[in-house]
């Protein structure tokens, strides 16, 4: 029993040092040289976050101009007030004149 003991604390170093190597080179490959690695997943989440954000800015702009559209639609008072301030339209006996600011 006192050899198996003696025999164990001797190995014992090099077997928890081999499995702690082990668990290091794993721990390496997978956080850098795998092909879905840590860093890259990061990344792309980032990317991901950023995408949505502009997708929900998009949608919010889409939303607005669908507001506008059903507003132009609706009435031709608003219509020809977006004609004047856009496109600088004027009747035939109007003068249109333009201040800069």
């Amino acid at each position: 029993m006192n050899k198996l003991k003696a025999i164990w604390k001797a190995i014992s170093p090099v077997v928890l040092n081999k499995y702690l190597l082990a668990l290091i080179v794993f721990a390496v490959l997978i956080i850098f040289f795998d092909k879905h690695n840590l860093i890259d997943r990061i990344r792309n989440q980032r990317k991901i976050e950023r995408l949505e954000a502009e997708i929900e800015s998009y949608e919010n702009t889409i939303q607005e101009n669908r507001q506008k559209i059903n507003e132009l639609q609706s009435s031709d008072e608003n219509l020809e007030k977006f004609a004047r301030e856009q496109y600088l339209m004027k009747r035939t006996n109007e003068d249109v004149y333009l201040i800069e600011e």
